[in-house]
């Protein structure tokens, strides 16, 4: 075998070093065996693993590399000399070190692979995503919470720059990522995009990846899925400022966009007006036909209001059948007037609701930006107030409109203290009841009662009903007033009842509020709760309440008669009753109006209004009662014209209780 010329030291240490460092098992010896071969020039010097055996080696010489390998000499056959043994014990020396070096180098890669193995587990543990890059945006490592979310496999994206799961609109994302390059580390929230092309929303933190001086060599992201909080914090934000029933924008929401446009406003020299709305007859609706119905309303309301109005216009619903409308860079006053008739013009047409068609109107109050105020709580403030003086002239159902003036502020201060008032006066029972006798005009003797309300304020005295009925009526306080009266009113009949009088009809007014599907349930109660006969009480029903929806207003009535309470028409003649509505009715009394009543005998039109009245009641079977008579002359008519109750100063006036009974045994007709 032909043995290639012999080599530097210098090489040698070289070729040494690569082998043991780089090749390993068959090819480590191989290139071991050409290295020492080529040192000794001899073609029987050579490389072996284990140890040498001695009967094996008498014609060798041989020297240990290592503690399970040895370099070996043999077939010189005496012909070694010094120098053939120093380069063997600085061969076997050398290789001696590098496979020590080889070992620790293998004892810390091994260390490293399993930090490696042990660090990549605990990042496939980790739910959210973590993903590596260096510095350019290149992803150097994706674990397992990446390919879940993401959709993608490992191998699909290292390599690949990050910017591939940016959605398209996600520029302020980009700008993030750049500023983290600049600034350091931020957390952010990003819309990303799967392997499925979904997009969704995610929480992203950063943070720097460093080498070991400390110098950042690249960037790790971590990711997790945050749709569904995004979803529900804006579900929590729609529900914060918008109305769930018409999306329109609440009353916070309103102010806040008010506001807003009120600065441009200011800026540009412009006026501005806010309309505040109150639906007409949207209770009554409401009430009888129920919320389903009541809801569909505004919806259809609030869309007519819609296609009404300007788009950079603001529509707010307040709550119930409350609107708000802000009508922004207006010059005159007339523009918002204009704005205002053709919103009544669009309520004219009946709304159409399961069959029902059903006709509302409103009553509007407007304020103006500036000289109203510069703000959109005060300006809505003022426009509220103006919808109240609205509401309370109003005419006729359809509505009417009025602008804020100063002296609103007054008349609504005034409503304000008897509202507050009549809520104490509710606490601290200062309400009272008083009763006016019903006279039988062919007996003379009492039949009856009506039970009237009166206030006792502790510091301004007596209140006159015709003072906080209608506050009551308007904040619906008179539900609460209706339900005290009727209470009071069975008590009162109860202590009667217990003292051996005979049953007689007290007289109870029903409001249009309380005259509810409710109505017949408390009435129960009140009887049942008080351990009354039936034949103590009486219902006074206005006749407006006759005129809409009467088939739902049968249905109360029937439910209230079939528990022997008698029901009486007040205030007779003032409303827009005829035959064909009264004969529907079971309605035991109709109740002549004082208006008709203070002119007889002087005035002929009004002898003829109750002259007729009373013969119409006559022919539909119904008992008349006149209020308000105060002279003979009135009575005298009356008798005449066959009336059969009368109530009024002239055979009393409402008196308390313990003077009730005394009146009970009395013959009026040897009084008068």
């Amino acid at each position: 075998m032909s043995i290639p010329p012999a080599i530097n030291e210098l090489e040698i240490g070289v070729r040494l070093s690569e082998a043991v460092l780089c090749l390993q098992d068959e090819a480590l010896d191989a290139e071991l065996n050409r290295i020492v071969s080529t040192v000794f020039n001899d073609a029987n010097a050579a490389f072996k693993r284990g140890l040498p055996n001695p009967e094996q080696m008498a014609d060798a010489i041989h020297c240990a590399a290592t503690a399970e390998s040895y370099y070996v000499l043999s077939g010189k056959m005496g012909r070694v000399n010094e120098a053939d043994i120093q380069k063997l014990n600085i061969l076997a020396a050398l290789t001696a070190r590098l496979f020590s070096r080889r070992a620790l180098l293998d004892k810390q890669y091994q260390a490293s692979a399993q930090a490696q193995l042990q660090q990549t587990q605990i990042l496939d543990q980790i739910h959210e995503s973590v993903i590596t890059m260096d510095l350019a945006g290149f992803i150097i490592s994706w674990n397992r919470g990446a390919e879940k979310l993401f959709g993608y496999d490992a191998h699909e994206v290292i390599g690949k720059n990050i910017l591939f799961l940016y959605d398209d609109e996600d520029i302020d994302g980009l700008k993030l990522y750049d500023s983290f390059l600049e600034q350091g580390g931020r957390e952010m929230e990003v819309r990303r995009k799967k392997k499925s092309g979904e997009v969704f929303w995610a929480s992203l933190n950063l943070s720097p990846l460093c080498d070991t001086n400390g110098m950042p060599i690249g960037i790790i992201g971590y990711l997790s899925d945050i749709t569904a909080r995004k979803a529900a914090e804006d579900k929590i934000n729609y529900l914060a400022y918008y109305d769930a029933l018409t999306s329109l924008p609440n009353r916070s929401l309103f102010k806040q966009l008010v506001d807003n446009a009120l600065l441009q406003s200011q800026r540009n020299n412009t006026s501005a007006a806010i309309i505040f709305i109150d639906l007409n007859r949207f209770k009554l609706i409401n009430d009888t036909l129920g919320h389903e119905i009541g809801n569909e309303l505004l919806r259809q309301v609030s869309s007519r209001f819609l296609t009404t109005l300007r788009e950079n216009d603001i529509v707010a619903r307040l709550g119930s059948d409350e609107f708000a409308i802000a009508l922004l860079d207006i010059n005159q006053h007339f523009h918002a007037s204009l704005v205002v008739q053709k919103l009544l013009h669009a309520l004219e047409n009946a709304f159409v609701v399961e069959g029902h068609e059903l006709r509302v109107g409103a009553s509007i109050g407007l304020s103006v930006f500036p000289q109203d105020g510069a703000g959109a709580d005060i300006l809505l403030q003022k426009a509220d107030i103006a919808m109240v003086k609205a509401k309370r002239s109003a005419g006729n159902v359809s509505g009417s409109f009025l602008f804020y003036s100063d002296n609103m502020n007054q008349s609504i201060a005034g409503r304000l203290y008897l509202e507050s008032a009549m809520r104490k006066a509710l606490e601290n029972q200062e309400f009272y009841l008083v009763y006016q006798p019903k006279v039988d005009l062919a007996s003379g003797k009492i039949i009856g009662v009506e039970a009237l309300l009166r206030w006792q304020h502790p510091e301004k005295g007596f209140i006159s009903p015709v003072e906080f009925i209608p506050v009551a009526e308007e904040t619906g306080l008179i539900l609460q007033i209706d339900e005290w009266v009727l209470e009071t009113a069975c008590a009162q009949a109860k202590a009667w009842q217990d003292s051996g009088i005979a049953p007689f009809r007290i007289a109870v007014n029903v409001s249009a509020r309380e005259f509810t599907n409710n109505l017949p349930v408390r009435v129960k109660e009140a009887l049942q709760h008080h351990q009354i006969s039936p034949q103590w009480l009486e219902l006074e029903i206005t006749e407006g309440m006759l005129m809409h929806s009467s088939e739902s207003v049968i249905a109360i009535m029937e439910q209230i008669t079939a528990q022997d309470v008698v029901l009486a028409l007040d205030d007779f003649g003032t409303g827009y009753s005829s035959l064909s509505y009264l004969k529907r009715f079971p309605i035991e009394t109709l109740k002549i109006d004082r208006s008709f009543i203070q002119s007889i005998p002087s005035d002929p039109n009004d002898c003829a209004i109750a002259s007729t009245i009373i013969l119409m009641a006559k022919q539909l079977h119904h008992k008349v009662i006149a209020e308000g008579v105060e002279t003979r002359e009135q009575l005298d008519f009356l008798i005449k014209a066959g009336c059969d109750e009368v109530q009024g100063y002239l055979y009393s006036k409402p008196v308390s209780p313990e003077q009730i009974i005394s009146l009970l045994d009395k013959n009026f007709h040897t009084e008068i």
